[in-house]
């Protein structure tokens, strides 16, 4: 995409036209993110061997803090990219990119070295005992030691791709990993290919990551001239402003997701005092639920480029008409996700498991999860403005507000209310509170612009 059609995209695009180039892809990407984080679980679980399926699971926390590292520069570089774009500042633009780039490789680097030193360390800490400590460092090897840069710089490199407009080009280089791993998956796990078992699993995630990181440095390099996405070490030394952009909305990112990590890890000891399938049965209907939560997160995520370039460059009508659009569309599709899967809770969580007791369990957590998603969706669409608005302290606010103050005691007061099935209603209290927030401060972000609109007139 050249300047002019990177300018009309942003500037005099009609709403639906300009949101559908940004958010299409960028849901289609999280959809295959999708399938890419559960062909592990399944391929591996396909060997009927616990050992080496409890290895991916164990592995699990350490990977999603992954996300704190890609939400710190990813997110937050990309933030400063569009509103930078929308004021005209392409030296800013340059900058944030390879701010973002250069500094989430060296944390990737930091982060592999300091498992690989310690490696015993991490496994004690994950709950690995004599029978799965070797299976788990064989995946780890692959998945951290070597694959924590190409896995968070490739990730990294689809934000900034996707900050400057490209959100197509941005959602291949993701895709392509992703499907080359599920295709992978097989061949190095199975007895039939290479039979490496969970190993061969974090060997096909590292080459999956590398293919991604390959995609996206030969696009940069293609693209030299036309895209602001910067490559050169020399403009990583953005100073002082820059920095504090990214830091003011990447912190809040990243305490969102660790947050996020805490929040299931409680949620699952909860789950775990009533039993193995009441287990089972949570993690269905959580995993059923990722569905939804990934779209929503693509309508977030897809539309902070189109928000972040109007409100910096003053252009507050077409950024509102822009808001409300998602949240109409978003909130609609969520609200019939919801219905279908109120209306088919059994039959949805039979499709992974036929033990009465797990279905009868997964039925009611699904129900309570599901009435959550419209609420979440306009969450989410609230934080992402901020974000994109460079609105550090309020995304961070919500963050804290949605696990430490309302999620969190939720668990602790539903299950004495109503023990085991009132944990599944805790989400719901936690965004019934927060979309009701995110209502009233966008309200207030927009009165405040029109305000703000005749000065700058």
């Amino acid at each position: 995409m050249d300047d002019k059609n990177k300018q009309a995209l942003f500037e005099t695009m009609p709403i639906p036209q300009a949101a559908a180039k940004l958010i299409v892809p960028t849901v289609i990407s999280s959809m295959v993110m999708i399938l890419y984080n559960l062909a592990d679980t399944y391929f591996v679980g396909c060997l009927n061997d616990p050992i080496q399926n409890s290895a991916v699971t164990l592995a699990a926390p350490v990977i999603l803090a992954f996300t704190a590292v890609t939400n710190l520069f990813g997110v937050g570089s990309s933030s400063m990219m569009s509103r930078a774009l929308g004021t005209g500042d392409y030296d800013t633009v340059r900058r944030s990119s390879a701010f973002g780039i250069y500094c989430s490789i060296l944390c990737a680097i930091l982060f592999s070295l300091v498992y690989t030193l310690n490696t015993d360390v991490f496994l004690r800490i994950l709950g690995a005992d004599v029978s799965t400590s070797a299976t788990t460092a064989q995946y780890m090897f692959w998945t951290v030691s070597c694959g924590a840069v190409p896995a968070i710089a490739n990730v990294v490199l689809g934000f900034l791709v996707r900050a400057e407009g490209s959100a197509l080009s941005a959602s291949i280089g993701t895709m392509s990993g992703c499907l080359l791993n599920i295709v992978l998956d097989p061949i190095f796990i199975m007895p039939w290919g290479f039979g490496m078992g969970v190993s061969g699993a974090g060997c096909a995630t590292f080459i999956s990551n590398c293919v991604s990181c390959c995609y996206f440095f030969i696009y940069i390099a293609i693209k030299r001239g036309k895209s602001y996405v910067c490559m050169k070490p020399a403009m990583a030394r953005c100073g002082k402003a820059v920095a504090l952009g990214v830091f003011a909305v990447g912190i809040p990112a990243a305490i969102q997701n660790l947050l996020n990590v805490t929040g299931m890890t409680i949620l699952n000891n909860f789950t775990a005092g009533y039993g193995s399938n009441a287990v089972a049965a949570m993690g269905i209907a959580q995993k059923i639920q990722m569905v939804p939560i990934y779209m929503a997160m693509g309508f977030s995520s897809g539309i902070m480029p189109l928000v972040g370039y109007n409100y910096s460059s003053g252009n507050f009508g077409r950024m509102k008409e822009a808001v409300r659009f998602t949240v109409k569309l978003d909130i609609v599709f969520l609200i019939a996700i919801a219905a279908v899967y109120i209306s088919a809770s059994e039959q949805l969580v039979m499709l992974f498991i036929k033990n009465a007791e797990v279905v009868k369990y997964g039925s009611a957590f699904l129900c309570g999860i599901a009435l959550a998603l419209p609420f979440a969706g306009m969450d989410f669409l609230g934080v992402g403005v901020f974000q994109a608005c460079g609105m550090g302290k309020s995304s961070l606010l919500f963050a804290v507000l949605r696990k430490v103050v309302l999620e969190i005691p939720a668990l602790f007061i539903l299950n004495k209310l109503v023990p085991l099935y009132g944990i599944a209603y805790a989400q719901l209290t936690a965004e019934l509170v927060l979309c009701a927030a995110a209502v009233i401060v966008l309200r207030k972000i927009f009165a405040g612009l029109e305000k703000e609109k005749p000065e700058k007139a």
